[in-house]
């Protein structure tokens, strides 16, 4: 399930990036705009800020503002940056895999097969999206 954290880091950014030419955006328009608690997006806006996708300005006329092409970011970095691995189990997490302490073979395991596929699937449609589509959808 979508996390609120990502879900809300992506109504926040595809409101930046429909609004991109308008400057940084205070957090306070975005947080009013998409109705998100203001606190909340602070902390989600830092996240993205910190991993590359948002740089911000201080002071009057400041706000949040894409650091990358919107044509660059794609889903699939939005959600591993703000909720981590996409995959429903680790021991098929592409960036982070862990080995499944109850599984003694992942080879001949039924679950870590199916959960590849689904991974997989999932990878396919998230690698696709970017940002700058995704905000053109929701502008329609």
């Amino acid at each position: 399930m979508l996390s609120k954290k990502t879900k809300y880091g992506i109504k926040a950014l595809t409101y930046i990036c429909g609004h991109k030419s308008d400057g940084p955006i205070p957090i306070a328009t975005i947080a009013e705009a998409e109705n998100i608690s203001h606190k909340f997006l602070e902390t989600i806006l830092l996240t993205l800020r910190k991993g590359g996708i948002l740089a911000s300005k201080k002071g009057k006329g400041g706000g949040y503002y894409l650091l990358k092409d919107p044509n660059e970011v794609f889903m699939s970095d939005i959600i591993r940056l703000l909720s981590g691995p996409i995959a429903m189990v680790p021991c098929v997490s592409l960036n982070f895999y862990e080995k499944c302490d109850d599984c003694p073979d992942e080879n001949t395991c039924g679950i870590n097969r199916l959960m590849l596929e689904v991974r997989d699937s999932t990878l396919k449609v998230l690698k696709a999206k970017s940002l700058a589509q995704l905000t053109l959808e929701s502008s329609k």
